[in-house]
């Protein structure tokens, strides 16, 4: 009799031990699903929205779109490594099959228990489903804005402590630099440049627009024939050339294509094809006003990102 007891109550407190674990949580989609309470195996589906803000969190994913089966990445730029330098983590999330595609197979062998994507990926949900709960997270300007989404998942991931304690570092170390260029009020703003073929400007799903605005910068208000109305983007939207010409916010950002050369040099050339003969008749360019940005370090929305960008303004006003 005593034995069977044994039996059923480690019955019992295994089962109790299980249903503890999973908790159901309402995703962005605003579908309900069942998660781990303390997911240990996530891979996300996009590397710079979701993957990076993870990890700056301490929470390294097992896999991540866009990388190989050996962890080296597939794109023109490894975000782990340029956004969180010396804190990126030792071992890279495995891939899960070539870019514009996910290989089922690859991902299943990974045995995660959460994948994370974001407010674009709804039509996969059904098909990767099948293999493990299927979260989704706002991503896209208009639903979040700065490092919102990092915020968001900080919560659903019980990292918000990390987040709060890494946030207020960041926001005091935004107000000293504030105090001590001197300016705390009145207007400013700014329009941050990203160069592809042509001239695109930044969306507000990013680190580097976060840090902008903490540093007492709004975002210069783009009417809807130029290009405002298209700000739906979490990265960029086209901007037209003359448009550009005519407009002078109080600091310019620069920034290239991953695709390209990153530093001020590669930014410049890009402008010489795009623009020719900018540094002449662009208002910023003659009064000093650009800041010429890394892309791949201040664009995700992270807090390690929003850093990165309080470095470049620092050195920027250094130098002035």
């Amino acid at each position: 009799m005593r034995g069977i007891l044994f039996v059923l109550t480690t019955i019992f407190v295994t089962s109790s031990a299980s249903l503890a674990a999973e908790r159901t949580v309402t995703d962005d989609a605003g579908r309900q699903i069942t998660i781990p309470d303390e997911p240990e195996r996530i891979v996300v589906l996009h590397e710079a929205l979701l993957g990076v803000p993870l990890a700056d969190l301490g929470l390294v994913p097992v896999g991540s779109y866009g990388r190989g089966d050996d962890g080296q990445s597939l794109m023109a730029v490894d975000f782990y490594r340029d956004v969180l330098g010396v804190r990126a983590p030792s071992t890279t999330p495995r891939g899960i099959g070539p870019i514009g595609e996910i290989d089922l197979e690859r991902l299943g062998a990974l045995e995660p228990d959460l994948i994370i994507g974001t407010d674009r990926d709804g039509s996969k949900i059904e098909r990767l489903s099948t293999i493990a709960p299927v979260y989704i997270q706002n991503a896209s300007a208009g639903r979040v804005s700065g490092f919102q989404t990092q915020a968001e998942l900080a919560e659903l991931l019980g990292r918000q402590a990390i987040f709060e304690q890494r946030r207020d570092a960041y926001l005091e170390r935004a107000r000293e630099l504030r105090a001590t260029e001197g300016s705390t009020s009145g207007r400013r703003d700014y329009l941050g440049l990203f160069l592809t073929d042509q001239l695109n400007a930044i969306g507000d799903v990013t680190g580097v627009a976060q840090a902008m605005s903490d540093l007492g910068y709004s975002r210069l208000a783009l009417a809807p024939t130029d290009g405002g109305s298209g700000m739906g983007s979490s990265l960029f939207v086209p901007l037209s050339t003359e448009i550009v010409g005519r407009l002078d916010p109080d600091i310019l950002l620069a920034m290239n294509t991953y695709a390209g050369g990153r530093d001020e040099d590669a930014v410049r050339s890009s402008l010489d094809r795009i623009v020719p003969g900018w540094s002449r008749f662009l208002k910023p360019a003659i009064d000093g006003r650009i800041l010429y940005l890394d892309s791949a370090k201040v664009v995700t929305p992270s807090i390690a990102s929003a850093e990165n960008t309080l470095d470049a303004y620092e050195d920027w006003l250094a130098g002035r």
